[in-house]
């Protein structure tokens, strides 16, 4: 059903008209130094794949490399926080695979199941649907500066929240007013995976940037021009994509760049529903927000523009 030629987040395959099989794998270096907080913030960026395509993960195999100088027990705490994460989703891990590597890494295979026609797409956008966003942005800033000993124990401990707080109530929210289209905003950053919807649907995204849930020590941090380098790798590869009105601050759209690690659902949904879907968001304790609209395509796939709308 899906494959790799739409930039989705998982590969679906139709096992038969009331089936349909999720499939993903993430895993990378260590976010942050505590080996049980990096196995929670890996498996929930893993799991959200499945949740952003419409499906429940059901099952998951562990991905782990690992130096041999590396203490038992710090190996334990990675495989720990996963194991704990994976639970929490309703899910179970079947085994996995290890090898010995000079810098530890860890993730997810993630497989995951939903009825074919609720199988979610970031491509089917349409004409005067609303974006909302789960989770405000900054994790990319605020991981960096946390390395450099440049957060305080509050905001590591919000920024440690952010990434690991599961989209499966999202999701919850989110399915029962039939979204059109839906992405998790991970590496690529919020404007990064606002122009692939963009592109998948043939249409042009505009954003407002006022409206972005942004951390508010991640936008500080920005201002101070603590940017970590994949954000600047997006801009570059996004180019002439996108364009950002002048009036909107740079500390701002730097953010927008940001690559985001385990970050919230990007979800289109027609106007006529979007506050519906803000309510469900609110009633579940997720922290929605509207910031954006597609429009007809123009010479741009993405504006940003001031403001809140």
């Amino acid at each position: 059903m899906v494959g790799f030629d739409s930039s989705d987040d998982a590969a679906v395959y139709r096992v038969n008209d009331s089936t349909a099989m999720i499939a993903t794998v993430d895993f990378f270096p260590p976010i942050v130094d505590d080996p049980f907080q990096f196995g929670q913030v890996a498996a929930a960026n893993a799991l959200s794949d499945v949740w952003a395509m419409g499906g429940a993960p059901r099952i998951a195999m562990n991905l782990l490399t690992f130096p041999s100088c590396l203490p038992l027990d710090a190996v334990q705490g990675i495989l720990a926080g996963g194991y704990d994460k994976v639970m929490e989703a309703g899910a179970v891990i079947v085994g996995g695979h290890s090898i010995e590597d000079k810098e530890p890494k860890y993730g997810l295979c993630v497989m995951g199941f939903a009825r074919p026609q609720e199988i979610l797409t970031n491509d089917g956008a349409q004409v005067g649907d609303i974006l909302v966003t789960t989770k405000p942005l900054g994790t990319g800033i605020l991981s960096t500066a946390a390395k450099a000993g440049l957060l305080s124990q509050g905001e590591f401990d919000e920024m440690l929240a952010i990434m690991t707080t599961l989209n499966k109530k999202a999701q919850e929210a989110m399915l029962p007013v039939r979204p059109t289209a839906c992405t998790d905003i991970t590496g690529f950053g919020l404007l990064g995976h606002v122009q692939e919807m963009a592109k998948g649907c043939g249409h042009t995204v505009e954003l407002w940037a006022g409206a972005v849930p942004i951390v508010p020590k991640a936008l500080e941090l920005a201002r101070d021009g603590i940017i970590p380098g994949g954000a600047y790798n997006n801009m570059s590869y996004l180019g002439d994509d996108v364009a950002i009105d002048s009036g909107v601050p740079l500390e701002r759209s730097d953010v927008l760049y940001d690559p985001q690690t385990a970050g919230g659902l990007l979800i289109a949904v027609p106007e006529a529903r979007a506050q519906t879907l803000l309510q469900r968001l609110r009633d579940l304790g997720v922290p929605g927000a509207a910031i954006g609209r597609v429009l007809p395509r123009d010479s741009y796939m993405v504006r940003v523009k001031p403001g809140t709308m």
